[in-house]
């Protein structure tokens, strides 16, 4: 992704999180198989909850989710998002049709109904959009709030203590930065010139893969939209109130793994004093990692984890 300069002076954040924006990341999180110490009750819980009628979302959102804009629009309630879905009908392309179709694991019948307007598909849609938001979405939306809104919190002072280029080369453990070019490690590779058109940065607490890149709320020439996995997903947020600000932006055991670091041990330790399994230790590292919060080195075969300044500052601040 290549900045200029008036890129950089114009990146923000979303002011909160997006109902049909997190409904489709959280359908697409459901499909993925990566971060099963995280996931993987959230996901067999999914399995048992979510009703038939939202399955046709699967001909639409991919595991990967490089999915069409219009069944996720930037509203910021669920029946103005549903009206925005409903109206973008006739804007959909031959091309569009092509690309969902190709992807869609089902028939693509139903598919070309909704491009052809097909009233009852359209219905069908938004009764999958609905059910399905009733489901996995509205029960959690303060949890989501919480996170969204901690990632915010915490990217903002990133900024303000280290910059532009810190806080976004936190958005993932492949982030790197070359020259004013973002580089995000893994396929499908494409490059892209915001020229000028600035940022908008949007955390998802479902999302789990590397950052999305996407058309923002004013079109192809105003400003794109970078949707990444906030530092606390959805399934390490609690029920209830945080203990502490640093529950509330890490999550207890994120918080915990943090804590535990101020002295240096390996993934192996970490699992066995938190109580916790490896690959859950090792899940909980990559993303304080990520973050800059701790360092990772190897020496032999251990793999050894210890906090950074960055990370003491934090747990001073917010304990």
């Amino acid at each position: 992704m290549h900045f200029t300069a008036e890129d950089l002076l114009d990146i923000t954040f979303a002011s909160e999180p997006l109902p049909l924006v997190e409904l489709g990341m959280a359908i697409v999180a459901w499909q993925r198989t990566d971060e099963p110490a995280v996931f993987g009750r959230w996901r067999g819980r999914v399995d048992r909850e979510l009703p038939g009628r939202a399955r046709p979302l699967l001909d639409l959102l991919r595991p990967d989710g490089d999915n069409p804009q219009f069944v996720e629009p930037y509203a910021r309630t669920l029946e103005e998002g549903l009206a925005v879905v409903r109206d973008a009908g006739p804007l959909l392309t031959p091309g569009e049709l092509h690309r969902v179709a190709a992807r869609a694991p089902g028939s693509p019948s139903w598919v070309r109904a909704l491009w052809a307007q097909d009233r009852q598909a359209w219905d069908q849609l938004g009764g999958a959009l609905r059910s399905a938001y009733e489901v996995v979405v509205a029960p959690h939306w303060p949890r989501i709030r919480q996170s969204f809104r901690a990632d915010v919190a915490w990217r903002s002072r990133l900024l303000a203590a280290h910059g532009i280029k810190t806080c976004l080369a936190g958005t993932h453990p492949s982030a790197a930065w070359a020259g004013t070019v973002l580089e995000v490690d893994g396929p499908p590779h494409y490059e892209v010139h915001l020229g000028g058109r600035g940022l908008l940065l949007m955390p998802s607490p479902f999302w789990t893969g590397r950052p999305l890149l996407a058309e923002g709320p004013d079109g192809p020439d105003g400003r794109c939209v970078l949707l990444y996995p906030a530092l606390t997903p959805l399934p390490l947020v609690g029920p209830g109130p945080a203990q502490g600000a640093l529950d509330a932006l890490l999550g207890r055991t994120r918080a915990a793994v943090l804590q535990s670091l101020i002295e240096r041990r390996t993934t192996s330790e970490l699992a066995r004093d938190l109580d916790i399994s490896l690959p859950s230790a090792s899940e909980h590292a990559r993303t304080l990692r990520a973050a800059g919060l701790i360092t990772t080195e190897r020496d032999g075969k251990a793999v050894l984890h210890s906090v950074t300044g960055l990370g003491v500052d934090l747990l001073h601040s917010g304990g």
